[in-house]
């Protein structure tokens, strides 16, 4: 079986790098991972034209095809997000917005394939749980527009930076054994 985890921070260093450096390492036990940074790949804004609504396709070309490529090949993606403003990164954010040809919200459209699990983590430096929860229905959003069942979830408040993340590690791993254990 096939695992993404998504680095959906511009930030190839920082502790959403590290979270998904550690749930990479645990998931590669069980799984073939491919550990991705949204930075690493060049994605233009939506230009809003609605073409994909009639063709399953994207006027632009960029790299965005190989993110998708990446869905394809996963049986589980896992997305890693900071906070950004309470929400998930503009990066990203560009990125779901380019994926309107795969969305199911119209006919036709194009598809990543069945069967796919999805988990989300949000990470953000403050106490308060409810912008971990506005990152969560971001992702989870997107998800259900994909036809990626949404399986399970990690909020973490209050990690500011590597050192933080890796003293959260014991909870990422619990996270990863609950990935384990699903059945796909």
């Amino acid at each position: 079986m096939n695992a993404l985890v998504m680095n959906c921070s511009p930030v190839r260093t920082g502790a959403t790098a590290e979270i998904a450096h550690t749930i990479s390492d645990c998931l590669k036990e069980r799984y073939d991972v491919r550990n991705v940074c949204i930075d690493d790949f060049n994605i233009h804004f939506c230009k809003g034209c609605r073409s994909c609504h009639h063709t399953a396709e994207c006027i632009q070309r960029d790299d965005t095809d190989s993110v998708i490529r990446l869905y394809k090949w996963a049986d589980v993606i896992v997305s890693v997000s900071p906070s950004y403003w309470a929400d998930i990164p503009g990066q990203f954010k560009a990125f779901i917005d380019r994926c309107t040809p795969w969305c199911n919200t119209h006919e036709p459209h194009a598809s990543i394939g069945g069967g796919k699990r999805g988990y989300s983590v949000a990470l953000r430096t403050g106490p308060s749980m409810r912008e971990c929860d506005r990152i969560i229905e971001s992702i989870e959003h997107f998800y259900g527009h994909l036809e990626i069942a949404r399986c399970g979830k990690l909020e973490l408040c209050s990690v500011e930076n590597k050192e933080a993340a890796q003293k959260r590690k014991h909870e990422i791993i619990a996270f990863c054994k609950k990935i384990w254990s699903e059945k796909g």
